[in-house]
């Protein structure tokens, strides 16, 4: 049967920059998949191109590494689908181009449209489209007027047929992580849309290696185990025509795969594992088997899948105030009293000179930040790390907060020190607001 080897070289935009280099000059691959979005990348790349309509809004690393790699790329015969269009999908392809153009390559640059929808909400909200929250139930109207990014999670079968126009390089903006791995397989594969046992398996697949090198010993819980961090191999999955792959890595590079580590990326933002919802179809996480089959070689078998959910999931993100965090390093004996002190010294006074916060954090670094109470206290504590932070939708008072730490240095208890870049910057708040529309409503397309 027809196989095919599609890689990931980028888990989230601030990944390595060496990993998709690497998976070029290696070579041995199909397809080379980087996945750069998050949430809150979109509301960033949202206000960028509000900013510079022309020139905002993608991934311009992504721009970096093909220019660095474009001779590589042809050599090799690699596709590219990666969801650095972001919201300017125009913009990074006329970047690309001009690549091409300086470098004498006549390379084929597609773009999938269509998921973007920030522009158009007010008039989809105003006929009547719910937009309710799915984790709180709220009307979207309460975030109406602060809305920045409105993105669907448009289906793969958009970026099959921008493959099918001959495109070396697609730029998506909100597909799913796992369609970057789907996509090529039904373009190779010419899968139908009701093939959903093939349509799941591929979107396992990319499940797997849409976190890069987090199924191939990274974020690992035996990391004592693991050796070659240092060089680690991002994935690769060769995928059959029948749907069934292999997850592997390249050889002569660090980390490890096996039952362990797939099985770690696998419980990744899993939820229901009967009813995985991806855009193309339903997955059933308990329907396959794991094998691995030689050294850093594990075979995945047997996923079932079934039909779609009529809607498609959308990210939004908005203005939800402002906030602030600074913190001062305190030492010597009684380090864990004197960090407690200097923060009650802070509140009362922010308290005394009548100002409030919606929100306040008091947490103390390399004691007890990540589990609280959980967290067992030495009975000797040398130094620990103080941090506060501020949120509120009165940016003068997150600014007060900024100029209340630094006097803690000589007007606190003693051995307070960490403070030599300056006072904390005020930043905005930006909210997640997961929500569902139809989709009958989405119109996608590709072109180049």
């Amino acid at each position: 049967m027809k196989t095919i080897r599609v890689a990931n070289g980028q888990g989230f935009w601030g990944d390595s920059i060496d990993a998709p280099i690497n998976l070029i000059n290696y070579g041995n691959i199909d397809y080379l998949t980087l996945d750069y979005l998050a949430e809150v990348t979109m509301s960033i790349m949202q206000r960028q191109k509000k900013k510079d309509p022309e020139n905002g809004g993608y991934a311009t690393d992504f721009v970096k590494l093909i220019d660095l790699t474009i001779h590589k790329i042809v050599k090799n015969n690699i596709k590219i689908i990666a969801n650095a269009g972001g919201v300017n999908p125009e913009a990074c392809r006329r970047e690309l181009l001009k690549i091409a153009k300086k470098n004498n390559m006549n390379l084929k640059v597609a773009i999938v449209t269509g998921d973007d929808i920030c522009n158009n909400i007010d008039n989809l909200i105003d006929n009547g489209q719910d937009f309710k929250n799915l984790d709180t139930g709220k009307d979207i109207n309460s975030i109406r007027d602060n809305i920045y990014s409105a993105n669907v999670y448009i289906d793969s079968f958009s970026v099959a047929e921008a493959l099918d126009l001959g495109a070396d390089i697609v730029l998506c903006g909100r597909i799913s992580d796992p369609g970057l791995v789907v996509a090529p397989c039904i373009y190779e594969f010419d899968w139908s849309r009701d093939e959903f046992d093939k349509l799941a398996s591929a979107t396992v697949a990319g499940h797997i290696i849409e976190c890069g090198a987090q199924c191939t010993g990274g974020n690992f819980s035996q990391w004592m185990d693991i050796e070659g961090l240092d060089n680690l191999g991002y994935p690769i999955a060769v995928i059959t025509e029948d749907g069934s792959f292999n997850i592997t890595k390249p050889e002569n590079t660090g980390g490890l795969i096996n039952r362990f580590t797939v099985s770690e990326q696998i419980l990744y933002e899993l939820g229901d594992p009967r009813q995985y919802i991806s855009p193309d179809v339903c997955v059933d996480f308990t329907s396959f088997s794991l094998n691995e089959i030689g050294d850093n070689v594990v075979a995945v078998k047997g996923v079932k899948g079934s039909a779609p959910t009529t809607t498609y999931k959308v990210s939004v993100s908005y203005f939800d105030g402002y906030k602030a965090s600074g913190q001062l390093t305190i030492s010597g004996p009684n380090a864990i009293a004197k960090a407690k002190k200097s923060a009650e010294i802070i509140w009362k006074k922010l308290d005394g000179i009548g100002i409030k916060y919606d929100k306040t954090s008091t947490e103390f670094l390399g004691l007890s930040s990540c589990h609280k109470s959980l967290a067992v206290t030495p009975d000797i504590v040398n130094e620990v790390v103080l941090r506060l932070g501020v949120k509120s939708f009165d940016s003068k008072a997150v600014s007060r907060f900024t100029k209340e730490l630094a006097p803690l240095i000589t007007a606190g208890p003693p051995g307070i020190t960490g403070f030599a870049e300056g006072r904390p910057r005020v930043k905005e708040v930006i909210a997640y607001w997961p929500t569902l529309i139809d989709k009958k409503i989405i119109k996608t397309k590709a072109k180049l």
